[in-house]
């Protein structure tokens, strides 16, 4: 039997602008692979087919222009990385490649031959049935969001591999909905791709239960890489072992840039490189992303230190960072730098895959005689707390202190007097920030201390008052003012609206017995709870 699988989710309050369609680039994640996933977001006349059982029928074009195109092609791309797949937005890779190697992902503001709620549909395993049966995502369904278009594609690409949802069951093996809708916020909030990552920025391939059963554990790495799709995973592109170790070297400007692909659960990337003098060593390690926050990205990176004798020197891994910043001085020598894609408090290591790269850069550390630039901070309540040492035969012209939200672009905060070791300020947003301080000595040399981080307490959101309700009434207890939706196991909407601050009695309608999601959304987070109605 062939079994069809459609998204309903998308039946959320979602923002966007119709956008008229352009034509879509010639972009390519893997121009060498056998194998094609097809984005098509031109339109397209679908006959022959499974779908037609009513006749041929045509779909019109996105309705995204080219920048919406590419994120879409880049979010994508990112998730088939691990993969000996061609994500395209070129029919003639398309046709170019083996008929049961090939599926069109139809990107299209046609949807009412099929539903008016449903966000995408595909028919499971029909990526190998070599009758150019598409899959479909309902872009004005999403109200042209980006982001959801991209997920939906990735999820509905998903199913032609031959993929069931990841779903979420209670401790009595109950489910409570056909998607696992994850959990978290920020930039390492998680939620498995087939499942509904609409809302979290680290959305990837999971092993758990599917909807056929809480003791039915789909592996997705295993089913898209099986020998029935026929691609399996791309080759290993660094090895881990130190006598093949990728070398890079330092150039004339004392910096080097590699790139790589994590591409298995147990995918370990090892480079060996020599630091030429006692000096600073600073080292950018990026996940793959389509903007701040390493937005879109799959891979939460970790970078271990070890010297030449393999003896590991220092693990970086920011708990609620995707990117790893180092920040050090070492002595001359040989070391390694080995990469590894790891889980954190919310995503598990399995689907921790993708592409990155590395900038890294050395200061040789005689270049003035600072014997110690040292900065440390912390909470105090809702203020950041920063003191700092320095020691040096120079005195200091100007002292900078730069902050940063990614540990990558770093701004400046203020500028104290020069006799000044202290500072502390209230930021305006409750987030993890990174600290560093940029000090000009009187010789016009300049020095970076150490960096810091300071991570906020826990954050401020509304919540239920009660997790359990009898009637049709919830009450909210909220700092300020935020939109709220009230959806179903399903994931169809049944209330939506806005709640202020204080307290708040919200009228969900008649709900029959069962477990609901409320999801509280501002401008910069979002938040979700589970409640039950008895």
């Amino acid at each position: 039997m062939k079994n069809l699988y459609k998204s309903v989710l998308i039946v959320l309050a979602l923002f966007g602008t119709f956008i008229a369609n352009s034509q879509a680039n010639n972009l390519n994640s893997y121009p060498t692979a056998p194998a094609v996933v097809y984005l098509d977001f031109d339109g397209h006349t679908v006959s022959g087919t499974m779908w037609n059982t009513n006749g041929a029928f045509t779909c019109s074009p996105s309705g995204l222009n080219d920048a919406g195109i590419t994120e879409v092609f880049n979010r994508v791309a990112e998730d088939f990385r691990p993969f000996n797949i061609n994500v395209t937005t070129s029919e003639t890779k398309y046709n170019s490649a083996p008929y049961n190697r090939r599926i069109r992902v139809l990107i299209t503001t046609t949807h009412q031959w099929y539903s008016t709620s449903a966000g995408g549909v595909a028919y499971i395993n029909s990526f190998t049935w070599g009758d150019n049966t598409p899959c479909f995502v309902f872009s004005a369904l999403h109200n042209f969001n980006v982001k959801n278009i991209a997920e939906a594609a990735s999820h509905e690409a998903g199913h032609t591999f031959g993929l069931r949802h990841q779903s979420s069951y209670n401790s009595s093996c109950v489910k409570t909905s056909d998607y696992n809708w994850g959990q978290g916020t920020g930039e390492i909030g998680w939620a498995p791709i087939m499942g509904a990552a609409y809302d979290q920025n680290m959305s990837l391939w999971n092993s758990g239960p599917n909807s056929l059963g809480c003791n039915i554990i789909q592996s997705d790495l295993s089913v898209i890489t099986n020998s029935t799709n026929g691609f399996g995973y791309r080759a290993d592109d660094h090895t881990d072992a130190y006598a093949t170790a990728t070398t890079p070297a330092f150039d004339a400007n004392g910096q080097f840039v590699i790139s790589g692909v994590v591409e298995r659960t147990d995918d370990k990337d090892l480079f060996k490189f020599i630091m030429p003098a006692f000096g600073r060593l600073q080292l950018n390690a990026i996940p793959y992303n389509v903007g701040t926050g390493n937005s879109g990205s799959d891979l939460d990176l970790q970078v271990e230190f070890l010297d030449g004798s393999y003896a590991s020197i220092g693990t970086y891994n920011p708990g609620n960072l995707l990117s790893s910043l180092v920040d050090t001085f070492i002595n001359a020598g040989t070391y390694y730098m080995r990469i590894d894609g790891k889980g954190n408090i919310y995503a598990p290591e399995y689907g921790s895959l993708g592409s990155y790269s590395i900038q890294a850069t050395f200061t040789d550390g005689y270049i003035l005689p600072v014997r110690r630039l040292e900065l440390s901070g912390r909470l105090d309540g809702e203020i950041h707390m920063l003191s700092w040492l320095i020691d040096a035969d120079e005195a200091v012209l100007k002292q900078v202190i730069e902050v940063s939200n990614n540990g990558i672009d770093f701004t400046p905060l203020d500028q104290p007097n020069n006799a000044l070791r202290t500072y502390s300020y209230h930021p305006l947003n409750n987030r993890p920030l990174l600290y560093r301080m940029h000090v000009t000595f009187d010789n016009l040399k300049e020095r970076y201390s150490n960096t810091i981080a300071i991570r906020p307490g826990k954050s401020v959101k509304p919540l239920l008052v009660g997790n359990i309700i009898g009637g049709s009434n919830l009450t909210v207890s909220s700092p300020g003012n935020y939109h709220y939706q009230i959806i179903d196991q399903s994931g169809r909407m049944l209330s939506q609206g806005t709640i202020e601050k204080g307290y708040t009695s919200i009228n969900a309608g008649n709900m029959a017995t069962g477990v609901y999601i409320i999801r509280f959304d501002d401008s910069n987070e979002h938040w979700s709870e589970k409640f039950i109605k008895r």
